[in-house]
Parts: structure tokens; C-alpha cells; sequence
């Protein structure tokens, strides 16, 4: 994972003196999101998002982080299909939250609200939803985009709380996947860490029953199943099974907020080559 701005291009803190006329429509193109192979997941979307993806984690800038891994190629997101439309049935938080994210200070305590300048949806033609009313006042749809981020911020801080425990108890391991090729041959997915299963069963009741009181336990479970979804993005990228296409929508939609057992294994006896891909 390169970045928590993967998918950002020009970040700028939002005014009403340069975005007074902004606009913001929105629609089913996710052409942003073609590119990026695994994305940041909260805690709170592991059951939603285990319905489409395997959920595993890799290492951040000051521990580790889960991620939904979305592509078997480097480059690549098999869950975006040719028109640019979302294949699956859940869409991740972060991309929900696109062309908006929080920008932090130094300390980490203050938080400005920034948009991605260069998103297709803003316009100055007054099509979708006024960031701005005409007295200079931010918009009813600009604070509901303002409370999606703060509840994502504190699932992200959550979050970060979860993955220390992991850590602490040594329940990590790192492990590889490998997937059938469409063209033939194998590929190996590295970079990514699984929960051993064995050191969770070595747990004692004690730390068990903290893990079941604060949901955390049901959250290991998720995660170890959802990878069998390595079998489903080898069937997408061979051109299988997709279900209907889901749409970008905004922050402030009434979908989902952010809180809304098998080991990687070879999905078919390989032959050929056998390339590498790791997640970023």
C-alpha cells in the first residue's frame, strides 16, 4: 500500500473563496479507482466487505493496517469493469469518501477538510450539489460530508487500536496467495500478513473472552474467511461471475456508513510461468 492518498491527485483545502461554485455530481464511474489493486478497510467493514473481498493486512508507516485486496495484478482493480462501474456488492469507505478527505497537522490534532480538485464530478455549472449556498455558508451536503469523515476518522483510530492488539499478541504471519492466471501459469500475491490461526487457539480464556467483550474476536473471524475470496478474484479475472454494478454515490448517501475460516491456497494446480505481485 503506497498511501493513504492512493487515489488522490491534487488534494486542496476546501474555501468559500475558491469553491464558492463548486459543484459536486456524482455517478457510477469509479475510473479513479482502476488502478489500485488493495484499499484501506476499517475494522467496522469487515462483515460488508467480506461478502466480496479478502481482507488481510500489511504493514503501514507505524504498524500495520487491514486492507481489502481488490486485483491479482500490480496495476490492476478486477473490481472495476470495463465502463468503469463497481462489480461488487460493498464498496469501501475510502472510496466512498472520494474526492473528499481530511488533511491532518503535524500533531495529528487538527483536521481541514480538502477535496481532490482534479475528481470529473466538480463543475461549476451548478449540476449536483452546491458545496457553498449563495450567502457563503457551507451547504447541508457539505457538513454531512464533514460528519462521513470525522465518523471515518475515529473508525480509522479504532482501527489502529485493533491492529496494535494483533501485533501485541503476535497473531500475524506473513503469508502468500496464489491464483490461477487467465492466460495460464500462476501468480503469487506477497506483501500481506494473515492471522495464524494456531497462535489464536493458544490464546487463554482470559485474552479470548476481552476479544469476544469488545467484538474484536468476531472481527479474526471475518478476516480468515473472506480470504476464500481469492478464488473469486481468480473467476473475475478469467471473466467470470460479477454481480450488478454498484454506484460511486457520495459521503453523505444513506447506504453504508463505515460501520455498517481458510488460508490463502492455490485456486488451481498451476502450470506454466509462475510470476509475483504485491500488494501496494
Amino acid at each position: 500500500m503506497a498511501t493513504q492518498l492512493l487515489i488522490y491527485r491534487n488534494v486542496q483545502p476546501i474555501t468559500r473563496d475558491k469553491h464558492g461554485d463548486l459543484s459536486l455530481k456524482v455517478g457510477k464511474d469509479f475510473a479513479f479507482a482502476r488502478e489500485v489493486n488493495s484499499v484501506p478497510l476499517m475494522a467496522a467493514e469487515f462483515p460488508a466487505a467480506a461478502s466480496d473481498l479478502p481482507i488481510v493486512f500489511t504493514d503501514a508507516d507505524d504498524g500495520v493496517l487491514p486492507v481489502a485486496v481488490l486485483g491479482i495484478e500490480r496495476d490492476a482493480n478486477l473490481m472495476v469493469d470495463d465502463d468503469n462501474r463497481w462489480r461488487g456488492e460493498y464498496v469501501p469507505a475510502f472510496f466512498r469518501r472520494y474526492p473528499f478527505v481530511f488533511a491532518s497537522s503535524s500533531d495529528g490534532k487538527t483536521f481541514t477538510l480538502c477535496i481532490d480538485e482534479e475528481y470529473e464530478g466538480f463543475n461549476r455549472e451548478g449540476r449536483g450539489e452546491h458545496l457553498f449556498d449563495a450567502d457563503g455558508e457551507q451547504t447541508q451536503y457539505l457538513g454531512r460530508v464533514l460528519s462521513f469523515l470525522q465518523d471515518y476518522q475515529a473508525h480509522f483510530q479504532r482501527t489502529r487500536a485493533f491492529c496494535r492488539r494483533l501485533v501485541e499478541m503476535d497473531l500475524l504471519e506473513s503469508v502468500e496467495a496464489q491464483v490461477r492466471l487467465p492466460e495460464g501459469g500462476r501468480r503469487t500475491l506477497t506483501g500481506f500478513k494473515a492471522i495464524n490461526r494456531n497462535k489464536l487457539k493458544e490464546l487463554s480464556a482470559e485474552q479470548l473472552q476481552t476479544l469476544m467483550g469488545n467484538d474484536e474476536l468476531e472481527l479474526m473471524h471475518i478476516h480468515l474467511q473472506s480470504m476464500r475470496n481469492f478464488n473469486r478474484l481468480t473467476r473475475l479475472a478469467r471473466g467470470g461471475d460479477a454481480v450488478d454494478a454498484q454506484s460511486k454515490t457520495d459521503p453523505t448517501a444513506e447506504e453504508r456508513s463505515p460501520d455498517d475460516a481458510a488460508t490463502p491456497s492455490e485456486s488451481a494446480a498451476g502450470t506454466d510461468q509462475e510470476a509475483n505481485t504485491s500488494l501496494h
